[in-house]
């Protein structure tokens, strides 16, 4: 990025369901000075940990609206990322935005995600406790390690399953696509979002639309974040 792009962008990170700002902690490192690195927290997580969840994507778009506005500052060049449930939450949250005038948002990086209009055939949502922490086992490829203590999965539970139901619940806020460049990213053995799912956010935008994929599952980021944020780096650029 030239250094007045470097100043002014803002990667604006949305976290998938169960996580936490704190995944993203890592890529202010990788991003060095090309660009600030900025975590939506949520609440029911983390900081925010005593307060109720969302359970419905667009009314968590609309409740974190400001704080993302505040993060960022007045004028500020934005680029959004989110992955699985981050991905729809960060498409609201461009919706709300690109109708404002404190923020410019240069693009939309959407990740392990269907199109905005097509609702996830395989749920959790409702399963007794041991089931749906199978099945979102199943989803992640991999099984959070604080799962495995009774205390502190009583902790993550009540949270994990509110993002389950806003996740597989969701309907968008609006069919109007948006005026603004989106990137779609997929790991290439994801086994919930194949590649024709993935290129659905082709028709979510107005203006340009890419479509990538990185080595991995549908958790493909936890192993590539450095690749990752060299993708979103070059991907700003254009």
């Amino acid at each position: 990025m030239s250094s007045d792009k470097q100043q002014r962008t803002t990667l604006v990170c949305v976290p998938f369901a169960g996580a936490g700002a704190s995944f993203f902690h890592p890529w202010r490192a990788l991003a060095g000075d090309r660009f600030r690195v900025v975590a939506v927290e949520l609440p029911g997580r983390e900081r925010r940990l005593l307060e109720t969840p969302y359970r419905n994507v667009c009314e968590a778009a609309r409740g974190t609206v400001e704080d993302v506005v505040a993060a960022v500052g007045d004028g500020a060049r934005v680029v959004f990322f989110g992955h699985s449930l981050g991905a729809v939450l960060a498409y609201e949250l461009a919706h709300l935005l690109s109708s404002r005038d404190e923020v410019h948002i240069e693009r939309l990086f959407v990740s392990g995600s269907p199109g905005p209009w097509t609702q996830r055939a395989r749920r959790a949502t409702g399963l007794p406790d041991e089931e749906f922490l199978a099945r979102v086992e199943v989803f992640a490829g991999f099984r959070h390690e604080a799962l495995d203590h009774p205390e502190m999965r009583a902790l993550v539970l009540p949270t994990l399953r509110a993002d389950c139901e806003m996740h597989e619940n969701y309907t968008p806020s609006t069919d109007e696509p948006l005026a603004v460049p989106i990137c779609s990213i997929r790991g290439t053995t994801d086994d919930l979002v194949d590649a024709e799912r993935a290129q659905e956010w082709r028709k979510a935008t107005v203006s340009d639309f890419t479509f990538t994929e990185m080595p991995g599952g549908h958790m493909y980021l936890a192993d590539h974040a450095e690749e990752l944020v060299r993708l979103i780096d070059a991907g700003s650029d254009g």
